[in-house]
């Protein structure tokens, strides 16, 4: 390859950035235009949204991963495992720290990638707002390895209470999630509805209500980022499923064996998730000068190029762009994400034509929650409707369903998610319907 085509670098394969490597690599580095290069931490990618599923056991990662090597070779574009850790702007080099392997080796050593555009789409991480205890005692859903380590955790309690021989300690299988937010309110769906799985397929020295689900809000009610009606109507089909909902309660402390609250409250729990707050990873906090607000995330024009260099874009949740015409920056969801990988994805085609830059305008489409088979709710045309429009049962379902299918579209094209959805049927008929190991 000529050493005259500019170097686009995107940081991080979650939706946004893989849906923009993808199309660039189609675009360009198949076409020898550019060197198109992916770095990411992990060998494979999973839809974040999903995650709450994989925790639960109702999804297996490795049916729905996508191995960015694979990606790569299909797309057009490399992909290099590493975890950025530095920016050189003077020179135009992220730096990317050392990986080792499961016993402490180091298998691939320091290394520094050139760019001529680098765009940073590194995703969030749980806030723990410093509260004591969170990290020691909380266990998180920021990654895929965390989910399945959520996961084993949970079977291996229920498969300790199955066979101990005496009756449940008290509390000993309480779960607690703190953050009532989408993540929050579908876990809970998905874990009332494994607590039935697990006692059907044989573990029935557990009754499905032996697990008390609490879920723990700061804000005075759940979901609170969303309408009220949708709000309400998830409270409402939470609370038929037995959920203990505690909104208004300020997490103060959490210990070994139960949650503290600002009111007072200890609310016992074996196992405890954090899913109450989100921020850009620490290491892009003011990294090499730019611009960062106090959630770590990149400050970035309309353009989303960051407000210091304009060779450097930042899309999804660790970027903090001005949402034109609300009081208020664009949300982190995953729709977010997709606008603007399409938009920077436009605006380097543009660069390298000499053409104008588009800006971003976010538009809201709604939001849909899932309950897992109890039921999906939402709004549609959220800034349009103003989120009157509430959907809910089997379209809010399909709806929901049709996000994801959208995103294997952005990366596989209408046959293959086709050929993907007819082979995720056949599956579904002869695999278990949670994932028992």
């Amino acid at each position: 390859m000529s050493e005259a085509v500019p170097k686009i670098v995107v940081v991080g394969g979650g939706a946004g950035g893989l849906e923009l490597v993808t199309k660039l690599g189609k675009k360009l580095g198949k076409k020898k235009k550019a060197q198109v290069t992916l770095v990411d931490n992990t060998h494979t990618h999973i839809w974040k949204p999903l995650l709450h599923e994989v925790a639960a056991g109702t999804l297996d990662s490795h049916e729905d991963e996508i191995e960015y090597l694979s990606q790569a070779m299909c797309s057009g574009f490399r992909f290099r495992l590493g975890k950025m850790d530095g920016l050189d702007r003077q020179n135009k080099k992220i730096m990317v720290a050392p990986t080792y392997n499961e016993d402490g080796l180091e298998i691939i050593p320091r290394r520094t990638f050139d760019y001529d555009y680098l765009i940073i789409s590194v995703g969030s991480v749980s806030h723990d707002f410093g509260i004591k205890g969170v990290r020691d005692h909380c266990l998180f859903l920021d990654t895929t390895k965390q989910a399945e380590f959520f996961q084993n955790q949970l079977l291996e309690s229920y498969l300790r209470a199955h066979t101990q021989g005496r009756p449940l300690d008290e509390g000993q299988l309480n779960i607690a999630i703190v953050g009532a937010g989408a993540t929050g309110v579908e876990l809970c769906a998905q874990l009332y509805e494994v607590s039935h799985l697990l006692n059907a397929y044989g573990l029935d020295e557990v009754k499905p209500q032996d697990v008390k689900l609490s879920l723990i809000e700061a804000a005075d009610r759940i979901l609170p980022g969303l309408p009220e009606n949708i709000s309400a109507a998830a409270h409402e089909e939470l609370n038929e499923l037995g959920v203990q909902i505690l909104a208004g309660e300020r997490v103060i402390e959490v210990t070994e064996t139960a949650i503290k609250t600002q009111s007072g409250r200890d609310i016992p729990a074996a196992i405890k998730v954090w899913a109450a707050g989100i921020k850009a990873p620490e290491f892009l906090k003011d990294i090499d000068g730019l611009e960062t607000n106090w959630m770590n995330q990149l400050v970035v024009k309309q353009t989303l190029q960051t407000t210091f260099d304009d060779d450097i874009y930042a899309i999804g949740d660790c970027c903090a762009c001005k949402w034109v015409g609300q009081d208020q920056n664009v949300p982190p969801r995953a729709q977010a994400a997709h606008q603007m990988a399409s938009l920077v994805y436009k605006s380097i085609i543009n660069r390298m034509k000499d053409k104008e830059l588009p800006e971003y305008h976010y538009h809201d489409y709604g939001s849909l929650v899932s309950l897992g088979r109890y039921g999906t709710v939402g709004n549609l045309m959220g800034n349009l409707s103003k989120g009157s429009m509430k959907v809910e049962g089997l379209m809010a379902r399909l709806m929901y369903l049709s996000l994801y299918k959208m995103h294997q579209v952005a990366l596989f094209g209408p046959f293959r998610v086709m050929m993907l959805s007819l082979s995720h049927l056949f599956r579904r008929s002869v695999h278990p319907k949670i994932k028992l190991h």
